[in-house]
């Protein structure tokens, strides 16, 4: 399947702040860029680095007055998707390296208090099942409502409050399978037939040999799904990070499929 992205940004920034961009498209084995540009006016000279676990990459630079970044992709994904259900879970032990460190509670995924309502809430379960089971407990008690949450609701907040956004969502997801011994990690993605279209926020989790896409708000497909990055929460996935204050002018997101 072949979709077009296309990303603008517009802020304005009273003083000159340092910027951390990460809009572009990762390539990956199950999505390829056939074209992609990213352009950005009112900012100082670019410096790519990469993103968490080598995949994608930000962007760092300086910025002052106004800001306007524009992206646009094409992009092939070429993803065989099928139920989590019946999926193993991997031996700890036989973890590859870099899966490792999504075992363990981060800053918004505090993991380690939700063991004992994981044993309790989807006992006798396993891998995929348990995974299932989780997504499915989470769309079913949580309300997405936008505005209420904000950069320092934790999965444990999201977990009282019971409403969120896809972030939040994310975040609990995460939590609950790291709870259970299965890896789980963050994905900034664009999704096909998102609404409203906007950046989202999806879950990875390591079951049987490889990472699986897990999106428990049910707003998109995982075929449809092209990821910009990966971390433990949602500091390493971060769209855009200003060290400094700015002001949204304008946002927006679209992806279309081609073919």
């Amino acid at each position: 399947m072949r979709v077009a992205i296309e990303a603008m940004l517009d802020y304005t920034m009273a003083q000159p702040v340092d910027v951390l961009l990460a809009i572009e498209v990762a390539e990956m084995i199950d999505q390829a860029i056939v074209e992609d540009r990213l352009t950005i006016s009112g900012v100082d000279a670019l410096r790519p680095v990469p993103g968490d676990d080598m995949i994608g990459r930000r962007t760092w630079m300086n910025a002052q007055g106004h800001f306007h970044a524009q992206y646009r992709a094409t992009v092939d994904i070429d993803r065989v998707t099928g139920p989590l259900t019946g999926l193993g879970i991997a031996l700890r032990r036989e973890l590859p390296a870099g899966v490792i460190p999504y075992l363990w509670p981060s800053r918004y995924c505090e993991s380690d208090r939700f063991e004992a309502f994981v044993r309790r809430e989807f006992p006798n379960l396993q891998g995929g099942d348990q995974v299932q089971a989780m997504a499915d407990w989470i769309h079913d008690h949580l309300d997405y409502c936008a505005g209420t949450s904000d950069v320092s609701t934790t999965a444990a907040d999201t977990f009282v409050q019971r409403q969120g956004v896809c972030r939040d969502f994310a975040h609990l997801m995460a939590s609950f399978a790291r709870a259970a011994g299965i890896p789980a990690r963050l994905v900034s993605a664009y999704a096909l037939d998102l609404q409203p279209p906007d950046f989202h926020a999806v879950v990875e989790v390591w079951l049987e040999d490889g990472w699986r896409i897990v999106d428990a708000t049910k707003l998109a497909d995982p075929a449809g799904i092209v990821r910009i990055g990966v971390g433990r929460d949602a500091t390493d996935i971060a769209f855009m990070t200003v060290f400094g204050s700015t002001t949204l002018n304008q946002q927006t997101v679209q992806v279309k499929k081609l073919d």
